[in-house]
């Protein structure tokens, strides 16, 4: 028999980005229910901070999915499950295709058959691969250079013929760098192995590490290091809400950047982090890493004006001051 509390599924919600989301849902009043493998998320997060109902489960096991379908009043799907390492997605695109696409469309399957036609998707920034113009705006080419942002590109066409066939509602949110945490220091990043910039130059200041590498100071930028557009974790979790509640309304199918529109280079991050963190940061200059182009920067206009969002904290030295306050735990 079914619930008749409606819930928000949310996958990978014990994972970085997505445990600031069920935060955010929390607050904005819903009732959500966690699928995590715990391959990358964190159970203590989802249970003990949260305090969320937790399955830990797979987004390809389909007789699990009609379970959670059946037995729960799931109103709509917030979708954070997936690979998201670039240089792993290069030497294992298997891994990449059968969790990200695959382990996609099964979710989605269990969708149409519950009757479920709302879905908010964490896609990437990485789809349109190297720029051709900056800000980049969401009618950009998208062309991955990489199979984790092909993957990402595969839902995004799946999404719009599941709204062609099954008129299942969708917003993919294409993200750009996604830094810092819970201001109150509840949740952070916590991956591992961390590939992240500004987690990696905190465990440099913490003495965790020797060094913070910098892969190129000869870009065509005014340091010469490479410019990215961070955006803090709770702004994006709150387009999540309201991308969500812009499908409750009865939203088309459609796609927005998340990011603050503005670019910091790692030597600037870098410098905000020495003075956040009053340590000294050893740095030392590698090798321009393959792929990586001098400037990341997206136009979030189309979120701002459709959905009214406003990040918070758009500002570097507050998305380094929560960091931080997460790191020192």
């Amino acid at each position: 028999m079914n619930n008749p509390n409606p819930k928000i599924l949310v996958t990978g919600g014990a994972g970085y980005i997505g445990c600031h989301a069920v935060s955010a849902l929390q607050k904005a009043g819903y009732e959500v229910l966690i699928l995590d493998n715990l391959v990358y998320g964190h159970r203590y997060i989802a249970e003990e901070v949260l305090k969320a109902e937790l399955i830990v489960g797979d987004t390809s096991d389909r007789p699990l999915l009609d379970q959670i379908f059946s037995t729960h009043n799931i109103a709509a799907v917030m979708h954070f499950a997936a690979y998201a390492y670039v240089g792993e997605s290069v030497t294992n695109p298997a891994k990449y295709y059968r969790n990200n696409v695959v382990g996609t469309l099964t979710l989605l399957e269990a969708m149409v058959e519950a009757n479920v036609n709302q879905f908010v998707f964490s896609s990437t920034c990485a789809t349109y691969g190297e720029p051709n113009q900056v800000p980049i705006p969401e009618s950009h080419p998208q062309n991955p250079i990489n199979p984790y942002g092909m993957s990402k590109l595969m839902v995004e066409h799946i999404l719009k013929d599941f709204d062609t066939a099954y008129n299942l509602k969708s917003v993919a949110f294409r993200y750009f760098n996604a830094a810092g945490a819970d201001p109150e220091g509840k949740m952070g990043e916590d991956h591992n192995p961390e590939t992240h910039l500004i987690p990696l130059i905190l465990a440099t200041a913490l003495e965790q590490r020797d060094h913070i590498s910098v892969f190129g100071s000869d870009y065509p930028t005014p340091d010469g290091t490479c410019i990215r557009d961070y955006i803090h974790v709770n702004d994006l979790a709150d387009a999540h809400v309201l991308g969500l509640e812009y499908l409750r309304k009865g939203g088309e199918t459609t796609a927005f950047n998340l990011g603050n529109g503005n670019g910091y280079s790692v030597k600037e991050v870098i410098e905000t982090a020495k003075k956040v963190t009053q340590k000294p940061i050893n740095v030392v200059i590698s090798d321009r890493r393959a792929g990586d182009p001098p400037v990341l920067v997206g136009s979030s206009d189309r979120a701002r004006n459709i959905l009214g969002w406003q990040p918070q904290y758009a500002d570097l030295e507050k998305i380094l001051k929560h960091a931080w306050y997460w790191a020192n735990r």
